[in-house]
């Protein structure tokens, strides 16, 4: 059993439990101080990725490979931007509690676990490690009946979806006789003879994990979610988790039941497109800016699943490099949602922004150049992530499917210009509160990162490719 495969989760999870001892010493500043070991031991866990080996470990239930590799950076990169955002935020409203940070890092460790997971045990091992930190966060604004809806919406609907993913794992082992990925695998390279019982199972699964990515139709928790918790939180919910849902999916998809494309090809395009669909025309009504991100990230993951569903190397290698620039775009969208405070108060309306240009001309720019990427307006990043996964789609004869992610880019590109036109042309509606320097350093790192993509794209495209190597050969 070689455990040190597993060394970067070892070491999150005991610095967890370290952080926890820490933090029960009465400190003026302890949530500041635990903030910032939790950060640290993010990176050292990225350290530890770097150096990693491939190989499985844990009787089969866990593998390392460069794919898991390159979405647990994303991860880690996603948790540390949360807890930056956090770190102010929780100050100005009352939540500094050294709890937040750790539950954010347990949250992590589950992340990292359900991207590695080689076996249906070890995916629910980390699913149910995410989703219990999760449902404290989201209610983590105790004093507000908004945040305790939030917490208790995601914690019913989670369950039910855990339901779904326990019922389809009883399913594939009892037809199938195991829940290892390599031997399932071997037990279904022949699809006509595949039992339908694992076929059930299979899309059960699918569903499971459609609720953590928000796809259509499982997505009734997120427009509530993301208004009633707290903004951070909401920044973490619509980045990190989905990048390690997504990771697994793929993960599931590609690897042990990769061989029933044909069962699965059809589920997730329609869930890529009435995800799609859904995103763009249920946002144009939105005037609270946390919901409309909230349908904007339904959109946003009907496009990364079209390069699953083409199940093809170009369509993954769209998908990953989507979800690595969607991390910055959100975390960027997402720090300028933080920034909006007002006479000591957080605003979440999109007239708040109302005369930002001129009252905070750098902010306003930089969410202009987050709302332009996100429209896929070129030469910004967002228009290559798309550009990617409409091509996998042409390539694979879906081309309807292409078709109907244009149109929907043109419909949504609507709600995000709106944004645009109320920061500069309406008249002010008084001037922001002076924000952090932590805010503006994430602004302006995520802005320059969409702005200079298309002339250094070569290292992100590098390691995309060697990602998808690794999982398709």
């Amino acid at each position: 059993m070689n455990w040190t495969l597993a060394m970067p989760e070892l070491v999150l999870a005991c610095a967890g439990l370290a952080i926890l001892l820490v933090g029960v010493i009465p400190r003026a500043n302890m949530n500041q101080i635990v903030s910032m070991l939790v950060i640290g031991a993010l990176l050292l866990a990225g350290v530890l990725l770097l150096g990693q080996e491939d190989g499985i470990a844990f009787g089969g239930q866990y593998v390392a490979d460069a794919f898991g590799r390159f979405m647990k950076l994303l991860v880690l990169v996603a948790a540390a931007l949360g807890l930056v955002l956090a770190l102010d935020f929780n100050e100005r409203e009352g939540l500094a509690k050294f709890e937040f940070p750790v539950l954010l890092l347990f949250a992590t460790v589950g992340m990292m676990i359900m991207v590695s997971a080689n076996d249906l045990m070890s995916l629910y091992l980390g699913l149910e490690l995410l989703s219990l930190s999760l449902y404290v966060v989201a209610a983590f604004n105790r004093d507000s009946g908004r945040s305790a809806e939030a917490g208790l919406k995601y914690f019913v609907l989670g369950a039910l979806a855990s339901g779904l993913l326990l019922y389809g794992t009883t399913l594939v082992y009892g037809f199938a006789g195991t829940t290892n990925f390599t031997r399932l695998a071997e037990a279904l390279n022949a699809p006509e003879s595949a039992p339908t019982g694992v076929v059930l199972g299979m899309v059960f699964i699918v569903a499971g994990l459609a609720f953590k990515i928000s796809a259509v139709p499982f997505h009734m928790w997120t427009p509530d979610v993301y208004e009633g918790a707290p903004t951070p939180v909401t920044a973490f919910f619509a980045s990190a988790p989905k990048l390690a849902a997504i990771a697994l999916l793929v993960r599931v998809l590609m690897g042990p039941f990769g061989d029933l494309a044909a069962q699965w090809h059809q589920i997730l395009v329609l869930l890529s497109a009435a995800s799609m669909i859904l995103g763009a025309f249920a946002a144009i009504g939105q005037r609270n800016i946390k919901r409309l991100m909230a349908y904007s990230s339904i959109g946003h993951i009907g496009y990364a699943m079209m390069g699953i569903a083409m199940h093809s190397r170009v369509g993954l290698h769209g998908t990953l490099l989507y979800m690595a620039i969607y991390l910055f775009m959100n975390a960027g969208t997402f720090a300028v949602l933080v920034a909006m405070r007002r006479g000591g108060r957080t605003v979440e309306r999109i007239d708040d922004l109302a005369g930002v240009g001129r009252t905070d001309p750098a902010m306003a720019f930089w969410m202009a150049v987050f709302m332009f990427s996100m429209a896929g307006i070129p030469p910004l990043a967002g228009f290559f992530g798309k550009l990617y996964v409409f091509l996998a789609a042409v390539q694979g004869g879906v081309w309807w499917l292409a078709v109907i992610g244009v149109l929907t880019s043109v419909v949504s590109a609507y709600y995000y210009l709106r944004i645009i036109k109320v920061m500069y042309f309406d008249a002010p509606a008084g001037a922001l509160d002076a924000r952090p320097a932590s805010l503006s350093m994430v602004m302006a790192g995520a802005g320059i990162l969409n702005i200079l993509f298309f002339l250094f794209p070569a290292p992100v495209l590098a390691a995309v490719q060697v990602a998808v190597a690794a999982l398709m050969g």
